[in-house]
């Protein structure tokens, strides 16, 4: 659909032609469940590690322009819902509390109205520090949200100093007490480890706080050096293969102690706390991506899946004489093993094999002279009912996955 008179795009806007099969039929059975990702490219000051889509804010944020290009491209977008409703939300970034209750209202009343709420909706917003306000994150609570994820990183002061963040430990500590005060009784907190100069009682010590906050949900993840980052062309010092691998298997039997249980590589919940949103990216559903730099994974009813991506500076996606979508590759029969198992083996319990076939539209037979010779490697178990990595599989994840690449 091309922008037009009545098509609800401002002018200059192109939306994306879906072409159905001429039966109609989806080889896939069903489409996946629908996800949305929204993407606000601002932060107050870059991160040297971070090689997201993100910019350090102006004095003045274009939040009504952006807020507007949003959902012209969700209108644009509307021929990818085929009728589903979203399972969740993701406000992520940049720093989406950098923008207000009101803007973030505008957003979920236009999802809600254009494309609809599953029941039990999760939504979710990512936050630092150094941005709470208690009424501002009140309002948030007030409007649906349901669910932070507070970018920490660490507690300790050196650390957050090298990272770059705003923020100091006293006030992530008290970050995590005021999302709980404002409401919100579901809350990640994002940590790292392998900093520079971190040593295994550093790494222990960060944990400990992290747990002692009550979240429901840890991202505790090691940082690697990013390229188009500061640290990529100045690398800093980071800590020893040896120390890296004693802070991985100390953290993980701290955080199994304290009832977190991994279920990802880098994620681990109380029970029954998995984040949704994050479940549907592993299991190989579908969800839009909104906002610059935004990246989507659609099927389409004849069958085809498909990975498109938007335009990168706000400036072009707040241009109206630009087109919203930067690209889109169709994801061919060849390349959907690997793109299926590169999320689902991340899952420490697997999937069901079945799903393979549902999500991809392909025989489960397919993958069978791989998953013998994974299986011989001792990097995948032998079950006929689960696709799922063994723990020497986990550690060596790249390399199984290798054997699933065309």
């Amino acid at each position: 659909m091309n922008a037009a008179e009545g098509s609800g795009l401002p002018a200059g806007r192109k939306g994306n032609t879906l072409v159905l099969s001429a039966s109609g039929k989806n080889p896939l059975g069903s489409l996946p469940p629908l996800a949305a990702y929204i993407h606000i490219p601002w932060c107050i000051r870059k991160c040297p590690y971070c090689d997201f889509n993100s910019h350090t804010a102006g004095s003045v944020l274009p939040e009504a322009d952006y807020v507007a290009a949003l959902l012209a491209d969700l209108q644009a977008d509307l021929q990818h819902v085929q009728g589903r409703r979203l399972g969740s939300v993701f406000f992520g970034g940049g720093t989406p509390s950098l923008f207000s209750a009101g803007a973030l209202e505008r957003i979920l009343d236009g999802l809600e109205r254009q494309v609809g709420f599953a029941d039990a909706v999760e939504i979710t917003l990512e936050a630092n520090p150094g941005t709470f306000e208690q009424a501002r994150f009140r309002d948030y609570r007030s409007l649906g949200i349901n669910r932070l994820s507070i970018g920490v990183q660490s507690f300790q002061a050196a650390k957050l100093a090298a990272l770059g963040r705003i923020h100091d430990g006293g006030e992530a500590v008290r970050a995590a007490g005021m999302a709980r005060a404002a409401g919100f009784e579901n809350f990640n907190l994002d940590l790292m480890h392998g900093l520079p100069g971190q040593t295994l009682d550093d790494a222990l010590s960060d944990l400990h706080t992290a747990i002692a906050q009550q979240p429901t949900h840890l991202s505790w993840y090691q940082l690697t050096l990013e390229p188009n980052t500061v640290f990529w062309s100045q690398p800093p010092i980071l800590p020893e293969d040896d120390t890296l691998w004693d802070i991985q298997e100390a953290g993980q039997k701290l955080l199994a102690e304290h009832g977190y249980r991994q279920y990802e590589t880098s994620a681990y919940s109380q029970p029954g706390r998995q984040a949704r949103h994050n479940l549907n990216y592993w299991t190989f559903g579908d969800f839009l991506g909104l906002g610059a730099g935004a990246h989507a994974k659609l099927s389409t009813p004849d069958g085809r899946i498909v990975r498109t991506w938007k335009v990168r500076q706000p400036k072009d996606y707040l241009n109206p004489a630009k087109p919203f979508q930067a690209g889109e590759k169709r994801l061919e029969a060849l390349d959907l093993p690997f793109e299926f198992l590169m999320n689902a083996l991340r899952l420490t319990a697997g999937v069901p094999a079945i799903l393979f076939s549902q999500r991809t539209g392909l025989p489960l037979q397919q993958l069978a002279e791989h998953r013998q010779a994974a299986e011989a490697r001792g990097l995948l178990e032998s079950d006929p009912q689960r696709l799922i990595a063994t723990p020497r599989g986990q550690l060596f994840l790249n390399d199984l996955l290798q054997l699933f690449l065309p």
